[in-house]
């Protein structure tokens, strides 16, 4: 019902909101408030909305990229310590990411990220649930002989890594994708505590601050309405687009 009442009033004007039931069509409005929220206050719109697609697709593919190393390291290698190591990574999951805002924010000052795009995006590599499915997923797709196959054909680790065990991890790094992606996407706190520069936020972020200001600019209302219907898209894209390599990873193994 949310969803459907979002779709219903990002169609009308701004009169219309209030004076039209809320899940009554009126008339078609949706082209001009795109056409007013891309160029309200110099398209800072379409700034946040480049923001979180930066924020995002560079963090979750980097966020991946470090998960998928970490869990095959876990799984192929014996080193000292490893499961005690490994415990302490799944203690991460335990831990909100609420609670260590204040502290990354006070070590990120300490190195003078604050205010950046690296403020968001270092804290987004660390992904204590991604190192999880990432073990999980190469105990069950990644032989143990291929790997040593590749190493007996003359393959170093990391040839190992990128041409055999990657590929045969496509849909653990295609999940993982997709939970980081949406986890970026949806991040709220931590923009808000690292960001004090409105050009830097987030589409989240820069819809909340609009909608702080709704008694003081009621113009906004449909802004915000257009706004947050067009801050999904993106979500339901990459869905939609990487469903199929997730799926397939779901059944592979079930015929041998």
């Amino acid at each position: 019902m949310p969803l459907s009442w979002l779709l219903v009033n990002a169609t009308k004007s701004n009169g219309d909101l209030f004076g039209s039931p809320g899940f009554a069509l009126a008339e078609f409005h949706l082209f001009g408030n795109l056409a007013d929220l891309f160029t309200y206050q110099d398209g800072v719109f379409g700034r946040w909305l480049a923001n979180s697609m930066l924020y995002s697709v560079v963090g979750a593919l980097a966020s991946t990229l470090v998960s998928m190393l970490a869990g095959y390291a876990f799984d192929t290698y014996a080193f000292r310590g490893k499961e005690k190591l490994y415990g302490l990574v799944l203690l991460g999951i335990l831990v909100p990411h609420t609670v260590i805002s204040l502290p990354m924010y006070l070590m990120a000052s300490e190195v003078g990220l604050v205010n950046s795009y690296w403020a968001v995006l270092v804290p987004g590599l660390v992904n204590p649930f991604g190192v999880y499915l990432a073990r999980i997923f190469t105990e069950s797709y990644v032989p143990g002989e291929t790997l040593e196959a590749a190493r007996l054909d003359g393959a170093g680790e990391l040839r190992t890594f990128r041409s055999v065990a990657l590929p045969m991890l496509s849909p653990a790094f295609v999940t993982i994708f997709l939970f980081s992606f949406t986890g970026s996407w949806n991040n709220f706190f931590l923009p808000l505590v690292m960001l004090n520069d409105s050009s830097l936020y987030p589409v989240g972020l820069g819809l909340f601050t609009w909608n702080a200001t709704l008694a003081q600019e009621p113009q906004l209302y449909a802004f915000v309405i257009t706004g947050s219907l067009i801050s999904i898209v993106p979500l339901a894209v990459a869905f939609v687009a990487l469903q199929r390599f997730w799926r397939s990873g779901l059944t592979a193994g079930a015929v041998k």
